[in-house]
C-alpha cells in the first residue's frame, strides 16, 4: 500500500508545475480578455443608441453581418445561413470566458491541494520554512484561479447580453427583409 501511495504522491507532485504554468497562462489570458472586453464595451456604448433598422451603419461584427443580410436579401437560405454564422461567431467568442470560468477554479483547487501534502510533511517534521513556502504556493494558486474565473464570469455575462441583443436585431432585420421581398 505504501508503494501505491508513493506513486500517487509522485504523480500529484509532478502535476504542480503544469498546474502553475496553466494558471499563469490563464491569468495572462484573463488580462487580455479584460482589455478586449473594455474596448468592446466602449464601442458598444457608441452603438447602443442605434435602432435595429440602422444596425448596418455601425462598425461592430453584428453590423458587418447586417450589411451582408441586406446584400443577400434575395436569398432566404443565405440570410438564415448568415444568422447561423453569427451565432457560431458568438459561441466562439464566449468560449474563452467559459474556459476560464471552469478551468480557473479547477486548477486553483489542484494548485491548493498539491502543495498541502508537502506542507503537512514539513509541519510533522518541524520544517516550518517548507510548510510556509508550500502554503504560500497553495494560497497563491487559489487566488489566481479565482481571479481568472471571475474575469471570465463578468465578461461572459456582459457579452452574452450584447450578443443576444445583436442576434435579436439581426433576426428582426432578416424578418424585415423577408417582408419586403414578399411585398415586391
Amino acid at each position: 500500500m505504501k508503494f501505491i501511495s508513493d506513486i500517487l504522491f509522485w504523480i500529484s507532485s509532478g502535476l504542480l508545475v503544469p498546474v502553475v504554468v496553466l494558471l499563469i497562462y490563464f491569468f495572462g489570458r484573463s488580462l487580455l480578455l479584460l482589455g478586449s472586453f473594455f474596448g468592446q464595451y466602449l464601442s458598444m456604448r457608441k452603438e447602443s443608441a442605434i435602432e435595429a433598422e440602422q444596425l448596418a451603419e455601425g462598425k461592430s461584427v453584428a453590423a458587418a453581418y447586417a450589411r451582408l443580410v441586406i446584400e443577400n436579401r434575395q436569398s432566404q437560405a443565405r440570410m438564415e445561413h448568415l444568422l447561423a454564422e453569427y451565432e457560431t461567431y458568438c459561441e466562439k467568442e464566449l468560449s474563452l470566458p467559459n474556459t476560464l470560468i471552469k478551468m480557473g477554479p479547477m486548477l486553483g483547487l489542484m494548485g491548493t491541494l498539491i502543495p498541502m501534502g508537502p506542507a503537512l510533511v514539513g509541519l510533522s517534521t518541524g520544517d516550518i520554512a517548507t510548510m510556509a513556502y508550500n502554503m504560500q504556493v497553495a494560497f497563491a494558486t487559489t487566488v489566481i484561479g479565482l481571479f481568472a474565473a471571475g474575469i471570465g464570469f463578468v465578461t461572459k455575462q456582459a457579452r452574452q447580453r450584447w450578443y443576444k441583443k445583436s442576434l435579436n436585431d439581426l433576426t428582426y432585420l432578416v424578418d424585415l427583409q423577408q417582408e419586403g421581398g414578399e411585398k415586391a
